[in-house]
């Protein structure tokens, strides 16, 4: 009987701990732009679906045509892809994403296609939602739907880079 007893009011206690922690809970807003400051970007860390996503495929390789064939790679997997050139500044990374607050979710996906080896490049002031994809020499060719899927996994969630908040979801 006394164990009843003391199971019960251990019951009790653990119920009214979780009621004050649910109270009490200061992260609410977490995730929403509340309590951002005003003069910060609004990222939009909405996991785009392919068709959604526009880039610009530039070529920082000397291999000719390099941005006309990977261009062509994301067309056939349904990208908006709205240019196709050259990058004056070469790279040696495997590939580089320039991209500003509204193509935070866009720039996450199309990391996935390079495996999480491209190098991101985040501008807060940049418009539009269009992303740029400069090829580095350390290309080879973009990742199969099967290792994008185990990519994106890894990445997780896309989330507002440092000196931004994140989009408020509309519900």
């Amino acid at each position: 009987m006394r164990a009843l007893v003391i199971v019960g009011m251990l019951a009790v206690v653990a119920l009214v701990f979780v009621a004050v922690a649910i109270v009490r809970d200061t992260q609410s807003s977490a995730g929403t732009a509340e309590g951002c400051p005003d003069d910060w970007p609004r990222a939009d860390v909405t996991l785009r679906d392919h068709k959604d996503v526009k880039i610009k495929v530039l070529n920082g390789t000397d291999r000719p045509g390099l941005a006309a064939t990977v261009g062509d790679d994301f067309r056939n997997r349904d990208f908006q892809v709205e240019e196709e050139g050259t990058e004056k500044k070469k790279i040696d990374d495997v590939a580089m994403l320039r991209y500003g607050p509204k193509g935070v979710g866009s720039a996450h996906l199309l990391r996935a296609y390079f495996l999480g080896a491209a190098e991101l490049s985040y501008d807060p002031a940049r418009e539009g939602d269009v992303v740029d994809v400069v090829l580095g020499n350390a290309f080879q060719q973009l990742a199969t739907t099967t290792e994008v899927n185990q990519s994106i996994g890894d990445l997780g969630a896309p989330v507002a880079p440092p000196g931004s908040c994140p989009l408020p979801v509309e519900n």
